[in-house]
């Protein structure tokens, strides 16, 4: 019996059904489903069925549910050690000397595949995640992204998923085409440090001294036109707000703002240079394609680099200009083109959304309230030239060649684009696409005092904060640096360092905003990587002492309440880990984690294993290595390798 729990939970439904029978023939409702009290003391499964049929036969929940209780036989219900009737809920007790074997056996046997519960309809599902556009470093706005996608793709791959995870590099575009404008200009200097965080500079200064030139000439326009005085002002607000962001650059890097806003002065027209290099790459032609892929490439070597810092690895990295080369993005345009919900004015194009949504009724079906009107989608400029979610649709039919499913990680602000895709694609006669394309909403990630812009160049970079981390948890352990001796305390160093930033972006639900702060991230005493690492490394003190831990003991000597719940925690993973798979909830897994991890230290304080009885003591060596596994296989399921010693 691999999974106790789940046959516990079976066999108090059946004992249920069958008292119904017995004892409330006419009562023909679906059960309620069984719950975990929030105090354990009442048991470790609960019904409200007594509270239901009360409600309905006009009777006390106490004395419907003591008439049920009067009826259940538990003869061949190996599992259910005892049934108590509180407040009119039926609680079942788990009878943990069977149970409790099976749970730290399995648990111990399996090892690495402990609690990976197997799905009996496995999917090929694309998961396509952080997907930055090659014009800087990764941010922290990036992280929450990349970490969340990571996560979900490990999650679907252990439930038994053929997963592809996909970087869609976004090289098409305004901020592209500032960057290769700005590397031109300077005639392609060498890039000095990390080549993403130049590209970066690169970047803002370029986009910088083209706003304050641009805002400097419309404002010149609007000198002697009285009427215009609220525009006037307007760009006077934005043009102080681009001088003060210019003094920034300048302070950062004094010498490449310098010559990038001389080289932008010099130029007639910059604006339409970019546009020109827009337009050229989206064509192919020579000059722009190799100017652009070579800042893309050069850029995005430096983005793997801080990816594999993170240990976050990718299948796919599929490029957005190739979707139009290869004549995707055309294709799919002329389909929707020929749709009759498409309003057209010369080359410029526009998708009437909510048209589709009424006209095939699909309110319910896309959850959409019946007085909201979805906006409508340009789908191409005046030039001809298309807008990112016409490029996104073709995409979006490339991925389901080869997928059943596919999931974009992607900030809730693009909850909009998200749907009209869908819609769109629902209206091109892709309908299994439009049901299975799954927008995993996620939250920003907020620093206190700051707020973050690429384009203004007011970001912190990932690599920053991974730096700043290893820096942190190096100080705290400083004293045993010369213990663990220099490449164990790096390995260290890294592994917690790492595990902090990645649980403290998993252990919230996605679509809620994050504040990231230190004191939280990399704190001992609350929900945590280090907190859960600390738990982990404790179980394998007292193993190193214990020197062995047996092939069998007897674990009904288990009977401290902690044992009790540490074994129900355990057993508790297989169906937390599906849920989490199914429901793509990774902060499930972190919870439960953190969970398990907080009654383990209580267990540390308060139960000493080393010196038990012999019997006793083997016993408890099997729970205690269960526990470890546990916490090992939950962390690995989010992306984080947990450390031997802390």
């Amino acid at each position: 019996m691999t999974d106790a729990l789940q046959e516990f939970k079976h066999q108090c439904e059946k004992a249920l059904e069958d008292a119904l029978k017995k004892s409330y023939p006419d009562w023909t409702s679906k059960l309620p489903r069984l719950t975990i009290p929030s105090n354990m003391e009442f048991g470790e499964l609960s019904s409200s069925v007594g509270h239901e049929i009360a409600r309905q036969l006009r009777l006390t929940p106490g004395e419907v549910a003591e008439k049920i209780k009067k009826a259940i036989d538990t003869k061949t219900a190996t599992l259910i050690a005892s049934i108590d009737v509180v407040s009119g809920y039926i609680n079942f007790r788990l009878n943990y000397a069977v149970a409790g074997s099976s749970i730290l056996d399995a648990a111990v046997r399996e090892n690495e595949a402990y609690g990976n519960l197997k799905t009996t309809t496995p999917l090929k599902v694309s998961v396509e995640h952080t997907s930055a556009n090659p014009s800087g470093p990764l941010t922290m706005a990036h992280a929450r992204n990349s970490i969340l996608g990571d996560a979900l793709a490990r999650l679907l791959k252990a439930r038994g998923h053929l997963v592809n995870r996909r970087f869609y590099v976004d090289d098409v575009g305004r901020q592209v085409s500032i960057l290769a404008y700005g590397y031109r200009l300077l005639n392609k200097p060498k890039p000095e440090g990390k080549v993403d965080h130049w590209f970066g500079r690169l970047y803002a200064c370029t986009n910088c001294a083209l706003q304050v030139e641009t805002t400097k000439k419309k404002l010149k326009q609007l000198i002697d036109e009285p009427a215009n005085s609220d525009r006037r002002l307007e760009l006077q607000r934005d043009l102080d707000e681009w001088v003060g962001i210019a003094a920034e650059l300048e302070t950062s890097d004094k010498q490449l703002f310098q010559r990038v806003v001389e080289a932008v002065r010099a130029q007639p027209d910059p604006e339409k240079d970019i546009q020109e290099i827009g337009r050229n790459y989206e064509r192919s032609e020579k000059e722009a394609a190799t100017l652009v892929r070579e800042v893309s490439n050069v850029c995005l070597h430096g983005m793997k680099a801080t990816l594999t810092a993170m240990e976050i690895e990718f299948d796919t990295w599929d490029w957005e200009s190739e979707l139009l080369w290869d004549g995707q993005v055309q294709k799919t345009l002329s389909r929707l083109l020929k749709l009759p919900f498409v309003k057209t004015d010369g080359l410029s194009a526009s998708l009437d959304v909510n048209a589709i949504v009424e006209a095939y009724s699909l309110r319910e079906e896309f959850h959409l309230s019946p007085n909201y009107e979805v906006p409508s989608l340009t789908l191409a400029r005046s030039d001809g030239t298309t807008l990112y979610p016409t490029r996104d649709i073709a995409y979006t039919i490339a991925k389901f060649i080869d997928s059943d499913r596919v999931i974009n990680v992607i900030a809730s602000e693009q909850t909009l684009p998200q749907l009209q895709i869908r819609l769109a694609l629902y209206a091109l006669g892709e309908r299994e696409a439009a049901r299975n394309l799954v927008h995993y909403a996620y939250g920003l990630v907020e620093l206190p005092g700051m707020k973050m812009s690429k384009r203004r160049a007011r970001y912190v970079a990932l690599d920053a904060v991974i730096e700043q981390a290893m820096k942190k948890v190096e100080e705290t352990m400083a004293d045993r640096k010369e213990e663990l001796g220099k490449e164990e305390s790096e390995q260290v160093t890294r592994a917690v360092a790492l595990g902090a930033i990645k649980f403290a972006m998993l252990n919230l639900n996605s679509v809620k905003n994050l504040t990231f702060t230190w004191d939280r991230v990399l704190s001992l005493e609350q929900n945590s990587s280090p907190f859960v690492n600390y738990a982990y490394t404790r179980a394998g003190s007292i193993l190193r002492k214990l020197e062995r831990v047996p092939d069998d003991a007897d674990c009904s000597l288990l009977s401290h309440p902690l044992e009790r719940l540490l074994i129900f925690k355990i057993g508790q993973m297989p169906e937390v880990f599906a849920e989490a798979a199914d429901q793509l909830k990774p902060e499930e897994v972190a919870n439960y984690a953190n969970s398990l991890a907080e009654k383990f230290h209580e267990y540390y304080e308060k139960v000493d294993v080393i010196h038990s009885d012999e019997q006793v003591k083997n016993a408890r060596a099997i729970l205690v290595r269960a526990v470890q596994i546990v916490l090992r296989n939950c962390m690995e399921l989010l992306g984080i390798r947990v450390s031997e010693r802390m």
